[in-house]
């Protein structure tokens, strides 16, 4: 959630710092700040966004400092509670990404030393525990200062009289970035691949003090080895490159990433994983929960193979059968939640896999094999890309164990998805821009479609919207039915269509509008639906994933239709990386 960036080499650390945190947006935030040691530590934090006041912390001097976008859990968002902190000398500072469980224990037992706190947060204890333990070097001060938290951290530390940067890895995400003469921390790599592609992806426990002559990896305060890996993300990737926004960009570079995603080949050595499964569970959160459904549904159609999906916060109230192949979905890789459920499979000895979009995030270092979608940087907040890519390999999984035929379905899929990037959405973007509440309904596989087209609705628009299974709205959502709540009801030439279009009669019957999505040529459904959006023709499956992008465009389009902050919407996060 909250981003941090180190840079230290031959450039003003300042200007490099600002352009990282600017990267970093997308995970969310409501404050930020930045350090340099050029002359003692000088700190400029504010609450707010980087475009109205980062100006002022380009300013500072020095080629060696830290950063941080701050998003709140101890303390409100304003400038005292923004990173970085300072000791009581303000000799030390400190960038923080995480919990510290115990931090009110340290505070009071600090505060007793005569430590004073400026703010409400838990971070600012690393900063004092720095000044309690330094005796003229910064990685002995932090050495000894860890054994005292409990937590998930990342953090960054510099000195006033240390040209270095000393940073800590527990449980949260952070990346190093290795250039010519010059070096970056970052907690995810879109900051840093403007300067480099060689990255180090420290372990749970490692301490790097890292110079300008160099990087000393440490565990257990002993040297270790990290290996460098290059990372084939192109920086490209990473920019609008001429759209309105990031979420439009990616949702049309999705025939892309799902032909590319699908038709890659999984490592042999990773699917062995997959063999002779007695039940299968997915665990994941949001969007990527919803691609665990559509899998599901896939499986439980052409094969006798038990899929469960649950919620990864759920996850702690059960324990997973030790027979089971546990498949943990995050787009990150650091998603907490996921984590601990990945962690707890593996305790009690599941055979357990991750999907993710990112090289050598936390969820890759605990899972027995990986499975990489290859969507590339997502900058928006709202998931499009990863989702369908999540998709896509989860439709290759299902092809891979049942031999549902999956390849030769798809020889056409790019220019499909294409072409309904062209649908016509104007009339149906009119009701839902004037709604207060939306229904979004399906059945089979286009029940996960729908809760995937609610959520993108009430993310990017903060308009109320629910996705429901279609037979379910007789069970209470009846009575909110009225002229004012549109309803979307996905109904495509499946074995379902039947039965969606006596629900699209039910709902008409209670007065509620009806955008109908559904197979091009359906008269049916077009007669009964107040706007039809017709999907280019194509199999069910296929249907499945066009239908996901027309309602992910129909999501944008009212956003912006409202002057919505499309890429950042309110109270959200990108990695969500805390419990």
């Amino acid at each position: 959630m909250c981003g941090i960036v180190g840079y230290i080499g031959r450039r003003n650390a300042a200007s490099v710092i600002v352009g990282g945190l600017k990267k970093l947006e997308y995970r969310g935030y409501d404050s930020f700040g930045v350090a340099t040691t050029g002359s003692g530590v000088q700190v400029v934090k504010k609450k707010g966004r980087i475009s109205e006041c980062g100006h002022l912390a380009e300013n500072l001097t020095g080629n060696c400092g830290i950063g941080h976008t701050r998003w709140a859990t101890h303390g409100v968002p304003d400038d005292i509670n923004a990173h970085p902190h300072t000791d009581c000398s303000g000799d030390f500072a400190i960038v923080h990404n995480g919990i510290i469980e115990n931090y009110m224990d340290i505070r009071r037992s600090l505060e007793s030393e005569g430590h004073v706190f400026k703010s409400d947060t838990d971070s600012e204890v690393i900063a004092h525990l720095i000044e309690k333990f330094y005796e003229g070097d910064l990685l002995s001060a932090v050495f000894r200062l860890l054994p005292s938290l409990d937590g998930a951290y990342a953090f960054l530390a510099v000195a006033k009289d240390e040209n270095r940067i000393v940073a800590a890895r527990n449980s949260s995400p952070l990346v190093i970035g290795i250039g010519d003469d010059e070096y970056f921390a970052s907690s995810d790599m879109t900051p840093v691949l403007e300067y480099t592609q060689k990255m180090i992806f420290p372990e749970d426990g490692d301490v790097m003090d890292i110079s300008a002559g160099g990087i000393s990896v440490y565990s257990d305060k002993k040297p270790v080895v990290r290996p460098e890996e290059l990372v084939e993300w192109d920086i490209d990737s990473a920019r609008k490159g001429g759209y309105d926004h990031f979420m439009l960009k990616e949702i049309f570079e999705q025939p892309s990433v799902f032909y590319e995603t699908f038709y890659s080949s999984l490592p042999c050595g990773e699917v062995e994983v997959l063999k002779n499964p007695s039940e299968i569970t997915v665990i994941a959160c949001g969007t990527s929960y919803h691609a665990g459904m559509v899998f599901r549904y896939l499986m439980e159609k052409c094969s006798s193979i038990p899929v469960r999906v649950d919620i990864a916060s759920e996850c702690r109230y059960f324990n997973p059968r030790q027979d089971s192949v546990v498949i943990t979905v995050s787009q990150s890789g650091e998603t907490a939640d996921t984590i601990a459920a990945l962690k707890k499979a593996k305790a009690h000895g599941c055979r357990t896999i991750a999907i993710t979009n990112v090289l050598g995030s936390s969820i890759t270092r605990i899972a027995d094999s990986t499975f990489y979608t290859r969507a590339g940087p997502e900058i928006s907040v709202a998931a499009t890309k990863s989702f369908i890519a999540q998709v896509a390999i989860f439709m290759k999984i299902a092809d891979l164990l049942c031999e549902c035929g999956f390849e030769d379905e798809f020889s056409d899929i790019y220019q499909i998805i294409e072409d309904s990037l062209l649908t016509e959405t104007d009339d149906a973007v009119s009701l839902c821009s004037n709604a207060s509440n939306l229904f979004f309904v399906g059945r089979g596989l286009f029940y996960p479609v729908s809760l995937e087209g609610a959520l993108k609705m009430k993310e990017i628009t903060y308009i109320h919207a629910e996705g429901y299974a279609a037979g379910e709205l007789k069970h209470g959502p009846f009575s909110l039915l009225c002229e004012n709540t549109p309803v979307v009801a996905l109904c495509t030439g499946d074995e379902s269509r039947l039965l969606m279009l006596s629900n699209i009669k039910e709902i008409k019957a209670r007065g509620a509008p009806v955008i109908g999505i559904g197979s091009v040529g359906d008269q049916d459904l077009e007669e009964l639906s107040d706007v039809y959006i017709p999907l280019p023709k194509s199999s069910e499956i296929s249907e499945v994933i066009t239908s996901l992008v027309v309602l992910q465009l129909l999501a944008y389009r009212t956003a912006v239709k409202l002057g919505r902050d499309v890429d950042k919407p309110r109270n959200l996060a990108k990695s969500v990386t805390v419990i």
